[in-house]
């Protein structure tokens, strides 16, 4: 397992800057515990060229999960012991292992060519590193497992930096969070966070309305 950024095209120059430049606490304020606590797990946020440009790679979890059912997310999950170090090539071989799984991916077209920090998911006690990809040899891709997995869709990148389909969640709890509408989805929390940030630090970012809001009930 190897991170490489040779032969990338040249608009995701900028995605690479990002990874080789931005800290910790500017992508969240939700640390991974100094404790060590917390489940070690990874999430895939796979690049690829579609009809209308650079797209990502998204699937909807299915609503019967214990954790995050129901909602958009980047193709990941824990690690297995398998997949090897936590702190090494580890969270490389489970993000590529997961989206297999979900989606059916097939990972010889995946080329990795970055880690963003670790991060922490609170409600789920998730410690979450994102492995960013390269879709070099696009393949099919769909639900594998219903229980799993409700829908497998990609994104364009025009859509997530397009104003009118930005917004802002409010949760009873008080929590605010970026959002984006997009293919009849709701993307918001963890995956909708990274995708902010990398908007933000790629310079891809356009000028949205921040008080656009969209409710969340307790239940999400």
């Amino acid at each position: 397992m190897v991170l490489r950024k040779q032969g990338l095209p040249g608009w995701l120059d900028p995605v690479v800057r990002v990874v080789e430049t931005v800290q910790p606490r500017q992508l969240s304020r939700f640390l991974p515990p100094q404790d060590g606590a917390g489940r070690q797990s990874a999430v895939l946020v796979l690049f690829g060229e579609g009809e209308r440009g650079p797209e990502l790679l998204l699937m909807e979890r299915a609503g019967s999960l214990r954790s995050h059912a129901g909602q958009p997310s980047f193709p990941g999950g824990a690690l297995d012991p398998e997949d090897g170090d936590p702190q090494g090539d580890g969270p490389l071989r489970a993000a590529l292992r997961e989206a297999e799984e979900e989606t059916g991916l097939d990972p010889s077209g995946v080329q990795l060519f970055g880690v963003l920090p670790t991060l922490y998911i609170p409600v789920s006690g998730f410690v979450v590193t994102s492995v960013l990809g390269w879709w070099r040899e696009p393949s099919p891709v769909g639900v594998v497992d219903p229980n799993e997995t409700a829908r497998v869709f990609t994104v364009p990148v025009a859509d997530l930096t397009d104003p009118a389909n930005r917004a802002t969640t409010v949760h009873p709890s008080g929590h605010r969070g970026p959002a984006f509408l997009v293919e009849s989805a709701l993307v918001w929390g963890f995956t909708a966070g990274v995708i902010d940030r990398l908007l933000h630090f790629a310079g891809w970012e356009r000028p949205w309305d921040r008080e656009k809001q969209v409710p969340l009930d307790w239940r999400s």
